[in-house]
């Protein structure tokens, strides 16, 4: 059994003039919000063998609210996260996934899009929860009886869906 995090980043303040989009940090709900799914995390068991975390500002900077709270494992940083579709997501997922666990911190739509494909079933709550949107800090739990270089779509089981608003 493998298990795959799939983690929206934190709330961002909006662009000051000049700035890039990528470069957009959290804004103070935000780096709350990291650090309340870094403690959810940690007291469920949740902890990643590896994770995939995009190279923007606010990804970063979500990666470390939850640090500060569990265990990350070992981090790989990819720019390709924040410009990759849902489909360059589960290649890179498939790319880097074994038989533990592997969360990617990564940015909307991609993050639900992968969430509602690669779930063809789950824990009823959650999908309902996962129907209604993906928010920031947003945390989809998905568990596949294979490793995860062979996830696929329809393949895994939507354990839980995680908000800071449920939690």
């Amino acid at each position: 059994m493998s298990r795959l995090y799939l983690l929206r980043h934190a709330k961002a303040g909006w662009a000051l003039p000049g700035m890039r989009d990528f470069d957009r940090p959290l804004d103070p709900s935000g780096r709350a919000d990291a650090e309340i799914m870094g403690t959810a995390m940690r007291s469920r068991g949740y902890v990643p063998d590896l994770t995939l975390c995009s190279n923007a500002r606010r990804a970063k900077e979500t990666l470390e609210g939850l640090a500060g709270q569990t265990d990350t494992g070992k981090v790989l940083f990819l720019d390709t996260l924040y410009s990759e579709d849902a489909a360059g997501y589960l290649r890179l997922i498939r790319e880097h996934g074994g038989p533990g666990s592997l969360l990617v911190i990564g940015h909307n739509p991609m993050t639900e899009d992968l969430a509602m494909a690669v779930s063809g079933d789950g824990d009823e709550t959650a999908r309902a929860l996962l129907n209604h949107g993906f928010p920031t800090s947003g945390l989809a739990v998905v568990r596949f009886l294979d490793e995860l270089a062979k996830a696929s779509q329809e393949a895994g089981y939507l354990e839980a869906f995680l908000t800071p608003a449920d939690l």
